[in-house]
Order: structure tokens, then sequence, then C-alpha cells
């Protein structure tokens, strides 16, 4: 049997605000498999952002457990779970955040150095993914001489450069017009398919939720089926 990349088990997240208590997340439980590609649709405010970070380990819990892959991360030190997240976990944000001085190519070497790739081999895996995602003859160009949807697609081979088994996106097509963001995320879809990684999407786009193979929205701090 497959083992989850991702499990979230019984997480609650409160903020505090003087005297007050904000309940964020409230027994929040999910399983999410290799390949699947399930969405996040609630509205600003419920809590997606949070749990984004929660489940990508860049911020705890107050209570409950994180699961990547078999790996319990609640006790881990913030070394290990940086570790963890350099190898298991890739993130798309509504920005790109390319560094722009350097190449498509460089922006998703760079995470592969990080990781301890030697260059060769960082370069080979850059250009089969950026090939596979239409940006071949864009190898060489800086994030200002690409287009919206370049940039983001280039975002999403950083995510992946070092074989993540988990995704992780927080409105991703957000900052596209409507034809360049359902062309980035037919491109994406195909990625996750193609590689097995599983990815969970916060979106407020209905058309694109609708595509996936899971729809969810937090409601009260739970996480239920739409």
């Amino acid at each position: 049997m497959a083992v989850p990349a991702l499990q979230l088990a019984n997480i609650n997240r409160a903020y505090h605000q003087g005297e007050n208590t904000i309940t964020v997340l409230a027994g929040v439980d999910l399983t999410l498999m290799p390949g699947e590609m399930v969405a996040l649709v609630a509205p600003s405010g419920a809590g997606k952002s949070t749990l984004l970070h929660i489940a990508g380990l860049l911020e705890h819990a107050d209570s409950g457990e994180v699961f990547i892959g078999e790996m319990a991360t609640a006790a881990l030190d913030d070394e290990a779970r940086t570790r963890l997240r350099r190898h298991e976990i890739g993130f798309i944000y509504q920005f790109h955040h390319l560094l722009p001085e350097f190449s498509a190519l460089e922006n998703v070497v760079l995470p592969q150095r990080i990781a301890g790739l030697g260059v060769p081999e960082a370069e080979e895996r850059a250009r089969d993914i950026l090939g596979f995602l239409g940006l071949s003859a864009r190898l060489t160009h800086r994030p200002a001489e690409l287009s919206g949807g370049e940039q983001q697609r280039v975002a999403i081979c950083r995510a992946v450069a070092n074989s993540p088994r988990l995704l992780l996106a927080d409105e991703p097509t957000g900052n596209l017009d409507p034809t360049t963001g359902a062309h980035v995320f037919a491109t994406l879809q195909a990625l996750v398919k193609q590689s097995g990684l599983a990815a969970l999407i916060a979106t407020h786009n209905l058309e694109l939720a609708a595509k996936m193979d899971r729809r969810l929205t937090l409601r009260e701090g739970r996480l239920v089926g739409l």
C-alpha cells in the first residue's frame, strides 16, 4: 500500500490577541496520497495559509501531528525541519519570487545546489523540468524578460527541482489572467500526474478547483469536503 505523502492528525492552531483567543484550526485531519491533487477553497481569513504553513513545516501547530511520508515532525528541531522541508516539500506562491539577477535555468539549479547536487546534474535536471513545462527556449532569460505565465512556470519548476513528495501552492494562478492561469494550471496538473507527487493547492478559482481530485474547505476551523 502506498504511503501518504502528507498526513495531518488532529491539528489545532489558535492565535491570541490580548484577552481574545481566535481559533483558526480545530482538529484538522487530512491524508494526501501520491499523485493526488487537492483543492483548498475557502474565503480569506479562514485559515488556508495557516494550514499550508503548518503542512509545510513553516509554522508549528499548537497540538497534533504532521507526517511527511512516514516521518512524524512535531518533535523535530528547526534544523531537522529545514532539512526535511528542503528535500520533501515544494512551495509555490501567488507571486513567483524568482531571483531577478539569475536566469530561468539558474533559478531552478539553485535549490538543487543548496541540497548538495553537483552543477552538471543540477543543470541537466533543470533543463529537463523547464523543457517539460515548455520553457526550453527561455533557459537564459531573466525573470524580467519572461511573461507572467512563464515566470510562474519557472517558479513551479523551482518548487519541484529537488523531487519533493509534497507540493504546497497558495493561489498559484492568482496574479495571472484567466487564460494564462488556466495554461499554468494545466502544466502544473500534468507535472503532478507525471511525477506522482501530491499537491495541496489553495485557490479562489472554482473552475480550477473543479478539475482537481478533491475539493476541501475550512468551516469553523474544521476541514470538510465540498
